[in-house]
């Protein structure tokens, strides 16, 4: 397997790095301009401030993982994906060792699937795209490109998300639910009816004031 340079070097990446790590997997150099120190599983590796040094790297001879996170409304990560392809760069799919995968889903390139996280039968996780930890996508999911399920989202039986979708933390999508592209689900939020293209989806918020 080719070894590793790692674009960004705050908590994703480093939780990336020690999945990494975990699997045998060498990790040449950590890309950032902030200073990666302070993370334990960036120690003795190589560290590079400049995007621009990625160049100094064969695009035959290693493959990219972006350690970036994916937040709501934020085309950073695609655009950093977008010009290293362009390049000829690859980029490498990141799957956390204690994570199920239904040997009957489909891994597009890419994506990054984080500890304890399921992806169950018939499931397409697109290209790209990052299941965070503990997050449930169960049966026949269609999931778009560059989308975050954060941690312990559930996304019940059928849905489907278009691409840039972002469903937030502990939030609930009902079975047979489409998302448009560019939408956001908040955390907490339970979907029970489908989204439109660039939507937002805020929790329901209930303040109920006691006589005490």
């Amino acid at each position: 397997m080719l070894p590793i340079v790692m674009i960004g070097g705050g908590g994703h990446a480093s939780v990336l790095a020690d999945i990494l790590i975990f699997q045998g997997r060498e990790i040449l150099a950590v890309i950032s301009p902030e200073d990666i120190s302070q993370r334990p599983v960036f120690k003795g590796m190589t560290h590079l401030k400049n995007d621009e040094d990625v160049l100094a790297f064969s695009k035959d001879k290693v493959l990219l993982v972006n350690g970036i996170g994916m937040m709501p409304k934020s085309g950073f990560k695609r655009k950093i994906n977008e010009y290293f392809l362009s390049l000829g760069y690859r980029f490498e799919t990141v799957i956390a060792n204690s994570a199920y995968v239904s040997p009957f889903s489909k891994i597009e390139t890419g994506a990054q699937i984080l500890p304890m996280a399921i992806i169950q039968t018939g499931v397409t996780v697109g290209s790209h795209s990052i299941i965070n930890s503990g997050a449930l996508v169960e049966h026949d999911c269609n999931i778009g490109s560059y989308n975050h399920i954060a941690p312990r989202a559930t996304l019940c039986g059928q849905v489907e998300t278009k691409n840039n979708v972002y469903v937030g933390a502990g939030s609930t999508v009902i079975q047979g639910v489409s998302i448009g592209s560019d939408s956001i689900v908040g955390a907490g939020a339970s979907l029970t009816k489908s989204l439109e293209t660039n939507t937002i989806a805020y929790p329901a918020r209930v303040a109920i004031k006691t006589n005490s």
